[in-house]
């Protein structure tokens, strides 16, 4: 049988397991386990095997056997946990997630590697056992006798597991499984049917999990059934009342209320694929333009005259709106996909610092779309590292200060308008304002004693940046902090900072909730139609000849309550022919980017919409000051300005118009 398209189905269950391992085992109480949590970790473990086994993934079906004996023991109580012990677990999940991605690019794990891992492991279990083969105190009284479990010792007790529609292949690969998940107490095959007795500690959801590898859900039935007393003899206990015996249970118990639920929530989703998302929600956003198409068109029709028809075409604008959004919703994903990576990093690079720190989240149920949930990982990674090293003191320098020993990181994300906020906060010593600003005048950048603190926060992102004393594998070569920028603009967003010296840092980051679609306001230079994301937009106005001030021969500021606008005419920009030139006579309109507020002057402003973006440089090349690309309700294409590159544009223009000027003046001619 051909197992090559299941496997990529394991892929992503057995890394979806070992996120929840790694959670369950950072969240584990050495002192006092809980055993549900031993338990949880434990078939996580057990699944990975099971689907390792069946693909013939050797390094990751012996690293996990290793791994799961020492957590059945634990579970059992026969292995006393500590913190070296969850440590190597950890360590363990990471080579275990080193496999899988080796097994999924189709190649075999470092044998170095994957022999290292086992050693530790096998290590541990050889320990275990020396402590449990240690001799033991003289007892006052004999020990009770040790109890089986029930399902085991049971004679037929145990899981009754029916399989449907099976194909010879699927039946014996089918049996052989379900061997190593327990012991087959028997094994009745009928036509296209198996049955097969089950003796295991395994749960109903776990035995589904496997067997979904080969066949569906749909065709496996799970009851379970109760223990049988044994015909040999047992040890001689104390005779109970007979009123304590308990009344044998029916031969058909059902499956447990919890294995139904689990069962029927997995049957409740499905996983399809990015592109096949993808290709949708590009369908979706082309019947989108078709609507604003018709109802473009509708506006030169006589309502009373078409009624039914515009009024269809109003139906037909609602229902493609819901539909665009519940497409969309399909790319949403919790905030939690990342805020979860967090307490492994949190726990790591705390304990090489020496310090101790608490982490707490806000808002893990906040969606964000795929593909900006993934790319936004790296970002905050960097700046948690950030607050880790530089920010939260060791615990002796928070106790000198008056704090508590144990720093607190908090990471939260929520809704603001079209927008997703996300901040990284700590309460340590916060940014030193004179040393930044010391450090920033050594490497030659443009600063100032009376720069406000907002501009000064702002150095940190300049590159090659650093305030570090020494250099380390956490932070002091001076990259990272610009890179961090440089992707969230690429994403649209942008990031701000606040900070109070001895009190903490808030380092927060604004991004579009998704990239497929945005809020926009179109705008008209010359003859041409532009789209500013609204995100970006603070107002627009006419101005007064009095609050326009030049400062160069061609460039010019707008006075706006007090405070001095640089004015940048997008008809320069783009090169529009027979656009509007009097600054009186158009529109600016106002917006913010990178913490600098400035004006764009545009002819006219045509109203605010939903607008569906087209990436330009797949379908054509990268143009500078344009982000991307919509097609309008006249079938038209309108570009959508990249806001945030308009001053530097201006200024490249401007420096370019000096540079042909300086060329061409009498003294460079006669020269």
């Amino acid at each position: 049988m051909d197992l090559s398209q299941f496997t990529q189905a394991f892929f992503v269950e057995a890394i979806e397991l070992l996120a929840q391992m790694e959670q369950l085992l950072l969240d584990l109480d050495v002192e006092a386990p809980d055993s549900e949590h031993l338990n949880a970790i434990f078939r996580a473990a057990h699944s990975i095997k099971g689907g390792a086994a069946t693909f013939g993934f050797t390094a990751l079906t012996e690293t996990t056997h290793l791994l799961e004996s020492l957590l059945d023991s634990a579970r059992h109580g026969q292995l006393g946990l500590n913190g070296p012990m969850i440590d190597a677990f950890l360590e363990t999940k990471d080579a275990l997630q080193e496999q899988l991605t080796a097994y999924q690019s189709g190649k075999e794990p470092e044998p170095d590697r994957v022999a290292h891992i086992c050693a530790v492991l096998q290590q541990l279990a050889r320990e275990n056992d020396d402590s449990k083969n240690a001799p033991a105190p003289v007892a006052a009284a004999p020990a009770a006798p040790a109890v089986i479990d029930a399902p085991v010792a049971a004679a037929g007790g145990g899981l009754r597991i029916r399989f449907s529609r099976l194909s010879d292949s699927e039946c014996d690969l089918l049996a052989d499984e379900l061997g190593n998940l327990g012991r087959v107490l028997s094994r009745t095959r009928s036509a296209d049917h198996l049955v097969v007795m089950l003796a295991t500690t395994c749960e109903p959801e776990d035995i589904v999990a496997v067997c979904c590898f080969v066949i569906d859900e749909s065709q496996i039935e799970i009851t379970r059934e109760p223990a049988q007393p044994q015909a040999t003899a047992a040890p001689v206990q104390a005779p109970a009342p007979a009123a304590a015996a308990p009344k044998p249970a029916p031969a058909t118990a059902a499956v447990p209320a919890a294995a139904g639920t689990a069962n029927a929530k997995e049957s409740s989703s499905i996983r399809v694929d990015v592109e096949k998302v993808d290709q949708l929600i590009n369908l979706v956003g082309e019947l989108v333009i078709t609507q604003s198409m018709l109802t473009q068109a509708a506006t030169m029709l006589d309502p009373a005259a078409y009624e039914r028809f515009v009024s269809g075409l109003g139906h037909l604008e609602r229902n493609a709106r819901d539909l665009q959004e519940s497409v969309m919703s399909i790319r949403m994903m919790p905030m939690d996909y990342v805020f979860s990576r967090f307490p492994r990093v949190i726990r790591d690079v705390s304990a090489k610092l020496g310090k101790q720190v608490r982490l707490d989240t806000y808002g893990r149920e906040t969606e964000l779309d795929k593909g900006l949930i993934e790319r936004i990982v790296d970002p905050l990674t960097h700046l948690v590292r950030n607050s880790l090293d530089h920010g939260i003191e060791t615990p002796a320098q928070r106790l000198a200060k008056g704090k508590d020993a144990t720093g607190q990181l908090l990471l939260s994300a929520q809704h603001h308008g079209g927008n997703i906020v996300i901040e990284v906060s700590d309460d340590g010593a916060g940014l030193n304002r004179e040393k930044i600003l010391a450090k920033a005048m050594q490497q030659g950048l443009a600063v100032s004693d009376a720069m406000p603190d907002d501009e000064v926060w702002q150095l940190i992102f300049a590159p090659g940046f650093s305030t570090a004393e020494q250099v380390t594998d956490i932070s002091g070569r001076g990259v990272g902090m610009d890179v961090v920028k440089r992707n969230i603009q690429e994403m649209g967003g942008h990031v701000e900072i606040s900070s109070r010296e001895g009190h903490g840092t808030t380092t927060r980051i604004v991004l579009p909730l998704t990239l497929a679609i945005l809020n926009g306001m179109s705008v008209k230079v010359g003859e041409e139609a532009y789209i500013l994301p609204l995100s970006y937009v603070i107002e627009s106005l006419q101005p007064r000849a009095e609050h326009l001030h030049s400062i160069t021969s061609d460039g010019h500021v707008i006075r706006v309550r007090g405070e001095y606008l640089p004015l940048i005419e997008l008809h320069r920009v783009f090169d529009v022919t027979g656009a509007q030139t009097d600054p009186t006579q158009g529109i600016l309109v106002i917006v913010q980017a990178d913490d600098t507020r400035f004006a764009l002057m545009v002819d006219e402003l045509l109203g605010q919409h939903q607008v569906v973006v087209k990436n330009l440089e797949t379908n054509y090349r990268k143009v500078p000051g344009i982000s991307a690309a919509t097609i309008l309700g006249d079938g038209s294409v309108a570009f959508i300005i990249d806001v945030g590159a308009m001053p530097r544009i201006q200024r490249a223009q401007a420096a370019s118009a000096a540079a042909l000027a300086g060329a061409a003046s009498p003294a460079a001619v006669a020269a």
